[in-house]
């Protein structure tokens, strides 16, 4: 799916990329700063989880996390940085540490953990819908529309195993009054 997705954008980007750009107008310039701060937080957290879990499946979804995050933050620092944005104050990386160290009391459970990355994913995924559609320069709302896809693909793959390890969080269901019940 992202691999459509990315032939689709990279033709499109071919059609438009000697359009001018003007400076960043504010509202991608926050959103770039906003979302930059995001990323990092994802990592921290994805560090955390990393530090606390022993369940092979959750470490390689908390690794892919990790991959995307990285990776769009190395992409969105070095873009900001070429247009003159500001980077945000981050949190420091987490050292490592054996996860059967951590007292009961204090360590997250993978449910837990799960769950965290599920609501970060989710956010991301959403910030990234809003750089893409409040951007006026092509660039920017392609660069947002690409980072989007990864986390759709990244966030499938997570609903699925938080589905399979019974972790995902489902809301009630709405009956409205008088619907037929058969």
């Amino acid at each position: 799916m992202t691999n459509l997705l990315e032939t689709v954008v990279d033709v499109m980007k071919t059609l438009v990329d000697d359009e001018p750009k003007p400076p960043l107008h504010i509202g991608e310039a926050m959103t770039c700063w906003t979302y930059l701060t995001m990323l990092e937080e994802e990592i921290a957290s994805v560090q955390i989880g990393l530090n606390t879990t022993t369940d092979i499946e959750l470490l390689d979804a908390l690794h892919g996390s990790m991959e995307i995050a990285s990776t769009q933050s190395k992409i969105l620092r070095d873009f900001m940085l070429r247009e003159g944005v500001t980077l945000p104050p981050v949190s420091e990386k987490k050292p490592q540490s054996d996860p059967h160290a951590i007292p009961m009391g204090v360590k997250l459970t993978d449910d837990e953990i799960a769950n965290a990355l599920s609501i970060k994913v989710v956010a991301n995924y959403m910030m990234c819908a809003t750089g893409a559609v409040q951007s006026v320069r092509n660039d920017v709302g392609f660069m947002f529309a690409g980072f989007q896809a990864e986390k759709l693909k990244y966030g499938a793959s997570l609903k699925t195993l938080m589905r399979k390890r019974g972790w995902i969080k489902i809301p009630p269901y709405y009956v409205p009054n008088g619907l037929p019940t058969q």
